[in-house]
């Protein structure tokens, strides 16, 4: 549960410290680039800045479940090739919209548009996507308050439709561990503020 812990640690930095918009005057869609390292089933890095989808959680690595042929799979690992697979046939456009400078990191939103077929013209949320297929889910808060409503809306669609992930009994369910690791981490600091 090492890997809980840090991650715990790093949505704490995040979710609470002074994470500012990124939307300045030279704000602009953009492809997430061909050369980008892909880190966690909702983030990448290029150029020394982790671009990370915005109000999603992937499943962690290093926790695992049972897939339909009775083979342990890293969560993590499945939530990485997914991402990789959409935006590879998506080609979305992402857009800054928060910002941590400290972490070098970025928060986007990404969009594809459909150019064929019946739904031509419309267009594709890379997180709902992700969630909507159940290979992410909607990330959290430390109060345990979704960071984007809609995607926890999503994610409750595929949950009840035990889509993607959702079809397998043991998944480690990444929210879960890491209010779990929160909780307990401020159980451990006596002075530390409650948690809602």
């Amino acid at each position: 549960m090492r890997c809980a812990g840090f991650v715990a640690m790093a949505m704490t930095a995040v979710l609470t410290a002074g994470v500012g918009t990124a939307q300045t005057a030279g704000s602009r869609w953009y492809p997430v680039p061909a050369r980008a390292q892909y880190l966690t089933g909702d983030s990448w890095s290029d150029a020394g800045t982790i671009y990370r989808l915005y109000g999603v959680q992937s499943c962690l690595r290093g926790t695992s479940f049972t897939n339909a042929h009775g083979i342990r799979r890293d969560c993590g690992e499945v939530s990485l090739a997914m991402l990789v697979a959409l935006t590879r046939d998506l080609k979305p456009q992402c857009y800054d919209a928060a910002a941590h400078p400290a972490s070098r990191t970025v928060f986007v939103f990404c969009v594809a548009a459909r150019s064929e077929g019946s739904g031509a013209g419309s267009r594709i949320d890379l997180g709902t996507a992700l969630i909507a297929t159940g290979f992410a889910f909607a990330a959290l808060k430390p109060d345990g308050e979704p960071v984007h409503q809609p995607y926890l809306v999503a994610q409750n669609v595929a949950q009840q439709a035990k889509a993607g992930l959702w079809a397998f009994a043991d998944l480690p369910e990444p929210n879960a561990i890491i209010l779990r690791a929160l909780r307990q981490r401020a159980q451990a600091s006596p002075g530390a503020p409650p948690s809602r």
